[in-house]
């Protein structure tokens, strides 16, 4: 399961694949990009907490169970990330490629 994308719902149907002349970059392009955004957010803090749950154990104010909760939430989020990265890579150079 793939945590950190946060309220992200499927399109369905049609609407997806044709929407309203004129609307498709406003509403999907900006959808995906917001999508995206908020999953860089939400890695980036969930990176951050892990670090900073680590320097209260290092303190002696956590205890190691938060700390590996915490490194391992942070750990999915970052193996997410990249591999949606490599996702919208691949498919720019497979668009890249495409004759016209």
């Amino acid at each position: 399961m793939i945590t950190g994308l946060g309220n992200v719902t499927p399109l369905s149907g049609t609407q997806a694949l044709l929407p309203e002349a004129g609307t498709a970059r406003s509403t999907t392009g900006d959808a995906f990009s917001e999508m995206v955004s908020e999953l860089a957010t939400n890695t980036v803090a969930r990176l951050e907490r892990a670090e900073g749950v680590s320097l209260q154990a290092l303190e002696g104010e956590a205890d190691t169970r938060a700390v590996v909760d915490a490194v391992m939430s942070a750990e999915q989020s970052l193996q997410a990330a990249i591999a949606i990265r490599d996702k919208i890579v691949t498919a720019y150079l497979e668009v890249s490629r495409m004759a016209i």
